[in-house]
């Protein structure tokens, strides 16, 4: 019927009849020499596939080209249409035929007395489509809570077949196929030779895209944060990945998003994955959260110990240059190891480190509460070495934090060789360059320091890199992802970037470090806020992950949520104060009622903020954050005037009152005897003009997670201070921050398992 058919209307076709014992791999095949066939203006792969052998019919259908796809059965094309994009797309002959018959009899929705829906997709119809009077029947299976549901308004019944049913977020995401990562590369400007194929689904970048695109203008720059979160987080990621869904797949804008990559620790913990959730994720989000491109993963004499550390090769002895460095470092300007006489030898091989100032340790990028406190060099081989010593989570390492703020493999490389691992007995830094180390770190970081090309759901181009923690760490994803995603988007593109957990934690950070080293000037700040979290606010019962969340929290409670909003006051006001324009994002909840939503964009706008939006991006993507879209194009075409909150040259007290002062809502600052120490000493030692990255809990404006809304007035403690002399900042320990996160009670890990007839990861949200 279909050659008859092409026949009547001028089409030369042929069929191409594949045996039914035809394999998956020849079907492939096939496809692929059709597509490359320049005399094959299009082609149709007839359904089902009639073979003996298992196919994957999706993947066949996707396999077609979109230029010849004239059935319009492959994801793009069907994306190209879902979005609206009908002059760059084949139309499926069923849908344009309903169209072409509307058309020609006028007859329309509008006109209709009974209008029977099935479009899988609650609340599509809206009433001003329908006229009054007229019978909607819903037979679409929409995944919305309830049941069999009556509506009776805008002037005419609905009967609405709901199917109570929740969808996982990884359900929604193994629902999209995504494009091949190439062809987001090359959509996004990105040449074939600046890519290193991880798969199908994600890319590492080659630095070398930043040197070719060094003259073109920077896009406008945008960062996420939010307020003081509940332990259960408030849709931060999910907000920044259906924001850009909506400057880039709605509004038709050149936008990136650039988001750290996850740990395994929130993964397997209490927090779950980072990819975003609801239809605004970052896809595949298993393969986001888990690994992704793994980037995250003797005593003897003087004379012996210089043997060994410069050998003779071939009767000849020379220094490596490492080891040129640590001579000039001690004074000894010398290149012939022969001539180093007794003294400059002991110097040279001997760090003479003061184990009980060794700071550098070991991490593990999972949560373990017994690593707080270990004892290492216990076997007899270790002749008496033994010390105290503990592990941290790898996402508070340096090495990621450094690797977050490099602008480059050699600033990476200076930034290694910088980092302080110990003093020795004498006071004196002693840095991993001394150890002989930076080159052999370099190595192992040099593809790390390659931004990973990802996608949303929606098609828009991600950068997952860097994976500092906020409240330990800096909190923010690299300095590289940002730069070349500004330089891809252009003048009037957009890159938005997330920081870590509330204002007063990754955005202070966002500014007063990653901004500093970056050279890099915001544009807009987009604060999230849900009513779940001012309820907790303003005297809420405690939320608890795993638990169903009380009444107060599923039911309208005005006066309680306005109480709250003290805390949203307070961020809003902290982002002010670096001089850039604020847009609060109000994620929306089913719970929510309208009145409380309206109550929370007023009290945003009272307080000082450019613009307040209500928005539904978990529920309906790009299309459900158009409205916050379009209040950070215009936020973007506001005067910017940023300012950073403190001179580096400060001394570090100074620094410190002024963030706990300042930021936090402090009325001083306590120094502990061990942290007292730490400012005398990191200062003697030329690191006191670093910016100061605070270790503080999350889910308080204070060090004290009980201590909800906006306190004021409270002394802050700060128990101990640790230098990353290569990333660049010193880091007080706010009250009892740890750096190795424990599990709770009832951990993730009991949800995740892998399906081993599938291969499928279950359990991820």
């Amino acid at each position: 019927m279909k050659l008859k058919a092409a026949a009547e209307i001028g089409i030369s076709a042929n069929h191409i009849k594949l045996p039914n014992t035809a394999t998956e791999a020849e079907v492939l095949k096939c496809i692929a020499s059709l597509n490359g066939d320049p005399a094959i203006h299009g082609f149709i792969v007839q359904l089902p596939l009639d073979s003996d052998k298992p196919i994957n019919t999706e993947k066949i259908t996707n396999a077609v080209s979109p230029e010849k796809d004239v059935d319009g059965l492959s994801s793009i094309n069907a994306g190209k249409l879902s979005r609206g994009d009908l002059g760059d797309c084949f139309i499926p002959c069923t849908p344009k035929g309903c169209m072409e018959l509307i058309s020609q009899t006028g007859k329309g929705v509008g006109k209709a007395d009974i209008l029977v829906v099935a479009a899988g997709k609650a609340e599509m119809v809206k009433g001003e489509w329908i006229k009054p009077g007229a019978i909607v029947i819903d037979c679409g299976i929409n995944h919305v809570p309830g049941a069999w549901v009556m509506y009776k308004d805008w002037g005419f019944i609905c009967i609405c077949c709901y199917v109570s049913t929740w969808i996982h977020d990884i359900e929604i995401s193994r629902s999209c196929i995504p494009k091949p990562i190439d062809q987001v590369a090359k959509e996004v400007g990105l040449l074939p030779d600046e890519m290193e194929l991880y798969g199908q689904t994600k890319a590492k970048v080659q630095l070398s895209a930043l040197k070719r695109l060094k003259n073109q203008p920077d896009g406008k720059y945008v960062v996420v944060t939010g307020i003081t979160p509940t332990p259960l987080g408030e849709g931060k990621s999910t907000t920044t990945i259906g924001l850009v869904q909506a400057l880039g797949a709605h509004l038709h804008q050149n936008v990136f998003a650039c988001v750290r990559q996850p740990s395994q620790g929130p993964t397997f913990g209490i927090k779950g994955g980072a990819a975003g959730g609801g239809y605004s994720q970052v896809i595949p989000m298993e393969e986001f959260n888990l690994h992704l491109t793994g980037d995250i993963h003797l005593t003897q004499n003087d004379q012996a110990l210089y043997n060994r550390l410069v050998p003779s090769v071939n009767g000849v002895r020379k220094f490596s240059e490492i080891q040129i460095r640590r001579l000039q470092k001690l004074g000894i300007n010398k290149t012939d190891p022969t001539t180093l006489t007794k003294e400059e030898v002991n110097m040279f091989v001997r760090l003479d480190i003061d184990p009980a100032t060794i700071t550098w340790q070991r991490v593990l990028d999972t949560n373990d509460r017994f690593l707080r406190k270990i004892t290492i060099g216990q076997s007899p081989t270790e002749k008496g070495f033994s010390r105290t010593a503990q592990f941290d989570i790898t996402v508070s390492s340096e090495i990621m934090a450094v690797l977050a703020l490099s602008d480059s493999l050699d600033d990476m490389k200076m930034r290694l060789g910088r980092m302080v691992v110990a003093s020795s007995k004498r006071g004196e830094p002693v840095t991993t360059d001394d150890l002989g180390v930076t080159g052999a770190l370099a190595v192992l970081m040099k593809d790390a320091v390659k931004p990973n090309l990802m996608q949303t759901l929606e098609g828009t181009p991600v950068f997952v890199h860097a994976g500092p923690f906020a409240n330990i760490a800096h909190g923010n994803s690299s300095v590289l992802a940002d730069k070349i995603a500004l330089k891809l988007v252009g003048k009037e593109g957009f890159v938005v970037t997330e920081a870590g957990f509330g204002a007063d934690i990754g955005m202070e950070k966002f500014f007063n470090i990653k901004c500093r080293y970056s050279g890099l000037r915001p544009h807009v700040v987009v604060l999230v806020a849900t009513v779940r979290a001012l309820k907790m606010h303003g005297g809420g019962p405690a939320v608890t992950a795993g638990v169903p969340l009380p009444k107060e929290y599923t039911e309208e409670n005005l006066q309680l949520l306005a109480k709250g909003c003290s805390n949203l006051s307070k961020q809003i006001q902290n982002a002010r104060m670096f001089g850039v324009p604020v847009v609060v994002a109000v994620n929306a909840f089913k719970t929510d009622t309208k009145a409380e939503l309206a109550l929370v964009v007023q009290q945003a706008k009272e307080a000082g903020a450019f613009d307040a939006v209500e928005c539904t991006h978990w529920a309906e993507g790009g299309k459900g954050a158009v409205a916050l879209a379009q209040a950070v194009q215009r936020a973007s075409q506001t005067p910017s005037n940023f300012r950073f909150l403190y001179n580096v040259e400060l001394p570090v007290i100074d620094k410190i009152r002024l963030i706990a002062q300042q930021i936090y809502g402090a009325s001083d600052i306590e120094l502990l005897p061990e942290a007292q120490e730490k400012v005398t000493l990191y200062t003697k030692q030329g690191f006191g003009n670093l910016p100061i990255c605070m270790a503080k809990t999350h889910l308080s404006l204070s060090h004290d997670p009980e201590q909800k809304g906006a306190p004021t007035g409270f002394i802050l403690p700060i128990r101990d201070i640790r230098a990353s002399v290569g990333a660049g900042f010193l880091y007080p320990l706010v009250g009892t921050m740890s750096t190795m996160p424990g599990l709770p009670t009832r951990p993730c890990f009991y949800d995740i398992d892998l399906d081993p007839l599938s291969g499928e990861v279950n359990g991820l949200f």
